[in-house]
């Protein structure tokens, strides 16, 4: 395997586990919104704000670990 190969290797692993954080969150956060919203269907309205708002923070991670992907498969 050549340079090129292995820095490609190492940049799909680096972007592959830095996207399990983002998952795993995003996923916490809809399953806990579900339940409270479950127990406590009249606090509907601020869960589901503060869910949309903790959700739109941890997307963001996944974004800045995409984009520094694109850069170290750009950097020689």
């Amino acid at each position: 395997m050549d340079a090129e190969g292995l820095k490609m290797l190492a940049v799909g692993l680096a972007v592959g586990l830095g996207m399990l954080g983002p998952g795993l969150g995003l996923g916490l956060i809809g399953y806990s919104a579900l339940q409270g919203i479950a127990r406590n269907p009249e606090a509907r309205g601020p869960i589901f704000t503060n869910m949309i708002l903790v959700a739109g923070l941890t997307e963001a991670i996944g974004i800045y670990v995409l984009i520094i992907g694109i850069i170290l498969a750009m950097i020689a």
